[in-house]
């Protein structure tokens, strides 16, 4: 498959773009480049090779949900540049 002149320029007005008359014709063998490259890649034989869909063996790795005591409050709020009512006090950022 060939990518032409008439193809970029239609690709071009469905994506609003407005390309400048010197890009169509680099974007036009910029694109038959990389669909020159996918031919080569088509050839390749991968008979063997197991579809993946990540290059690196990934594992969500889980621990358990398990309860564990927190932090007491007064530890937790000992280093708060300002605490009220048992709490940490910031600084209001939305109006309402």
């Amino acid at each position: 498959m060939q990518i032409t002149r008439k193809d970029v320029e239609q690709v071009a007005i469905l994506s609003r773009l407005d390309i400048a008359e010197a890009d169509v014709q680099k974007f036009t063998g910029q694109l038959n480049d990389i669909l020159g490259y996918i031919e080569v890649l088509n050839k390749v034989d991968t008979e063997e090779v197991e579809p993946t869909a990540h290059v690196l063996q990934l594992k969500n790795v889980m621990r358990p949900d398990t309860s564990c005591p927190s932090l007491e409050r007064e530890l937790a709020l000992s280093n708060a540049p300002e605490q009220e009512d048992g709490y940490f006090k910031v600084p209001k950022i939305i109006e309402g």
